[in-house]
């Protein structure tokens, strides 16, 4: 099915957000939920109303037996858990208001679970009660259980077989959400909330799809099936467009995958600059499958192996022998290239069960290495499942969020614990694997010469290194417009960092977006950078920066950009240096 203009009397509007993912993308809106990546919005005829109050009666019904029989035989706190839940289930808030939903709305019962859901969820985090706050997520996972019930019964429709004409429009959608999406082909994705650098706009742009986020209203103003044009380089939304808008953007479309193909002749090319400076452009990945794309835009190596996404879209954590075979499958695949994987950053907009300790504050609160130290029995798994792959290829061990010299030290403690696990078990492992840390908190960049001294290698986040130096929520569009890459005190620390590694002759690479943002290359390069990690997506327009690039004629502009207080005479100079 291909879009076409709008229907007579059917009005034709845009929405502005922030594009997180270029492209164009053309197609027709899939409403989906934040509970489950998997339910849409339709209509009832009124005729089919009651046998849809009957496959949600099913679902309860099946659910209640669910929860009645798991109780049999587990732990007390367990039993607690699932009597709270059948509770739940049986209040009227949850059993009877989705079904005056159904009526009222003529809606797919999966989607008035989903409103009441929401609503409910609101009203919890309002509490005061911490305790009662937290109880916002057994209402989700009540949901869930559900909405799990219902997959496979009644007249839902199917997933459409053609995902590559479907847009999906949702409210918020989670890393782990996003993560499903490397299951599927859509054209697009549309979000009200979310921020330009948030980890969903990341995976979004690692999926190479045109995505706009920060919407606001989009979910509630778009109705399933509608006709779409996605413009995720202006961050343009057009509902309903008329058969001259769609005609205009084919054709940019079309232009664009013309630049693209003229992209992948580069593929081959030696990365240098035209001085010869040689530069390492590695790329950045979520799971093994993402090995392909970084192949076949010719990195040089995997720069930042995300780990944690290993960890999500699951109720337990994920075995010694599980991460293992997911580390040792990358290393094999890259064939003796470098591959660098970080260890888990949870607990930000990330978050998996048995290990869920974010606070009130995830960003500042128990995330990343902090976590890490914190459950080190979880550490100690992930850091012996990272030992043990380490003599299938050149792996280097990459740790999040260091910001004090004793993180470090238990950090290395923790390593040497694991070592002489597997030396007790006789279990080989590179002896001389890398250790190395992310500057990302501006206490790590301005007390650089104890990294430099205790790491093996450095890597600059330069997503939360600004977050954190500007105190902005990069995943809150209210606060989006004031997230500035450009900051004089983001480029200061972003060019002392590299000019202070080099000086110590520690690697240092920039694995932030920041590394495959082309409008950056010639300034990173002249603050002295080597080396490059980014989303295999951007890989090569990065590569055709350097080979349009001189080193010679960019330092000394670098230069006035990193001593420049003024916001507006650094953007000024940056120009000058793409002219």
């Amino acid at each position: 099915m291909k879009p076409e203009e709008n229907p007579p009397g059917v009005a034709s509007f845009t929405l502005h957000g922030a594009g997180v993912s270029g492209g164009i993308g053309i197609g027709h809106a899939h409403l989906v939920s934040t509970a489950r990546l998997e339910v849409a919005h339709y209509e009832i005829a009124p005729p089919e109303i009651g046998a849809e109050l009957e496959r949600f009666d099913r679902a309860i019904a099946q659910v209640q037996g669910e929860l009645a029989a798991l109780q049999a035989g587990v732990p007390a706190e367990m039993k607690a858990i699932l009597s709270l839940h059948a509770m739940l289930l049986d209040d009227a808030s949850l059993s009877t208001v989705p079904r005056d939903l159904i009526r009222g709305r003529r809606c797919n019962a999966e989607w008035a679970l989903i409103l009441q859901m929401d609503y409910l969820a609101a009203q919890f985090e309002e509490m005061e009660d911490p305790y009662l706050r937290e109880r916002k997520q057994d209402i989700v996972q009540v949901v869930e259980r559900v909405l799990k019930a219902m997959l496979g019964t009644g007249h839902a429709p199917p997933v459409p077989s053609h995902e590559e004409d479907l847009i999906v429009v949702a409210h918020d959608l989670s890393p782990a959400d996003m993560i499903l999406f490397k299951q599927h082909q859509y054209a697009g994705f549309v979000t009200d909330l979310g921020g330009v650098t948030s980890h969903t706009a990341i995976v979004a742009r690692s999926l190479n799809i045109p995505a706009i986020v920060g919407l606001h209203h989009a979910r509630s103003m778009i109705r399933e099936g509608e006709p779409l044009i996605v413009d995720g380089r202006e961050g343009v939304l057009i509902v309903n467009p008329g058969r001259q808008v769609l005609d205009e953007y084919r054709e940019r479309r079309r232009l664009l995958e013309i630049e693209r193909q003229k992209l992948k002749r580069l593929r081959s090319a030696r990365s240098a600059t035209m001085d010869g400076a040689t530069v390492e452009l590695q790329a950045n990945i979520e799971l093994p499958q993402d090995v392909e794309q970084a192949m076949e835009a010719g990195a040089a190596g995997i720069g930042l192996f995300r780990s944690e996404f290993l960890f999500l879209n699951r109720d337990d954590l994920p075995s010694e022998d599980e991460q293992f075979e997911a580390y040792r499958e990358v290393a094999d695949a890259m064939g003796g290239r470098p591959v660098t994987i970080r260890t888990l950053d949870l607990g930000a907009d990330k978050s998996i069960s048995g290990a869920d300790r974010a606070g009130p504050n995830p960003a500042l609160g128990l995330r990343a290495i902090r976590l890490c130290l914190a459950e080190p029995q979880m550490f100690l798994t992930q850091l012996r499942a990272i030992l043990r792959a380490s003599r299938h290829g050149k792996i280097r061990l990459l740790i999040p969020m260091l910001a004090h010299a004793h993180e470090v030290e238990q950090t290395l403690a923790a390593v040497r614990h694991a070592r002489e696990t597997l030396d007790d078990q006789k279990i080989p492992y590179d002896r001389r694997i890398a250790i190395g840390g992310m500057i990302e908190v501006p206490a790590a960049a301005l007390s650089l010469k104890y990294f430099v001294r205790n790491l093996d290698f450095l890597s600059i986040g330069t997503n939360d290194l600004i977050q954190y130096t500007l105190a902005i929520d990069r995943t809150d569009d209210a606060v989006a417009h004031l997230y500035d890459p450009l900051h004089p005190a983001v480029l200061q620390l972003v060019a002392q960092t590299i000019r202070g590694a080099k000086r110590a002759k520690t690697p240092v690479a920039v694995c932030g977006e920041m590394a495959g943002d082309a409008a950056m290359t010639r300034l990173l390069l002249g603050f002295g950078l080597r080396e490059f990690s980014m989303h295999p997506a951007q890989l090569l327009a990065i590569k055709q920066q350097v080979l349009r690039t001189r080193i010679g004629e960019v330092e000394a502009l670098a230069g006035q950009v990193s001593r420049t207080h003024d916001p507006a005479k650094a953007r000024a100079l940056l120009a000058r240096l793409n002219a």
